[in-house]
């Protein structure tokens, strides 16, 4: 006996469809070296840091990898970062959180809420030793190079790594004018 639509059946499967999710973890671009004259929370992305992040951002945007929901790290060369993917259409908006900044706790950040996919802007070790975690890995097993992103997805199978990429790699495959 074949089940109605919206019976139990299709109910379960549409549910565990909905329950799939994506991280994308996003490395700040290139930053400002350290300064005694500048507090390490507002070094900026260097004019280089700058063209090459929003090369990244128009990537990822242009490989359909917008995010729901994208939140930064209170430090500038984050906050900047975000900025960019806002202007590339990776997101409608952003908004700053505390528990992305060096050091924080991002974990409660992935609760499950109103997101498909989720963006969260910040810094080394971090980011990789959250990526690492969550796959069940040791830390510093995965490296995000600045500007570089992990894009893992949630599921009830568990979390699987979907991609591992380095801001290069998306510099070099910038479309060629006139395509799409």
């Amino acid at each position: 006996m074949r089940p109605q639509a919206g019976g139990p059946a299709c109910t379960s499967r549409r549910d565990s469809v909905l329950a799939e999710r994506e991280l994308l973890l996003w490395r700040h671009g290139l930053a400002e070296e350290r300064h005694p004259d500048v507090a390490d929370g507002e070094r900026s992305l260097t004019p280089e840091g700058i063209c090459r992040t929003a090369v990244v951002a128009e990537q990822l945007h242009r490989l359909q990898l917008d995010c729901d929901r994208l939140l930064s790290s209170p430090l500038r060369r984050a906050v900047q970062t975000a900025e960019l993917g806002v202007e590339a259409g990776l997101a409608d908006g952003f908004a700053v959180d505390a528990r992305l900044a060096p050091g924080g706790d991002p974990r409660p950040l992935l609760q499950p809420g109103s997101w498909r996919r989720l963006g969260l802007v910040g810094h080394e070790p971090d980011l990789g030793d959250l990526a690492s975690s969550l796959l069940g890995a040791p830390a510093g097993t995965i490296k995000l190079r600045k500007a570089g992103m992990v894009l893992l997805r949630l599921g009830a199978s568990g979390i699987r790594l979907e991609a591992l990429i380095g801001p290069r790699l998306l510099r070099l495959r910038q479309p060629s004018p006139g395509s799409p």
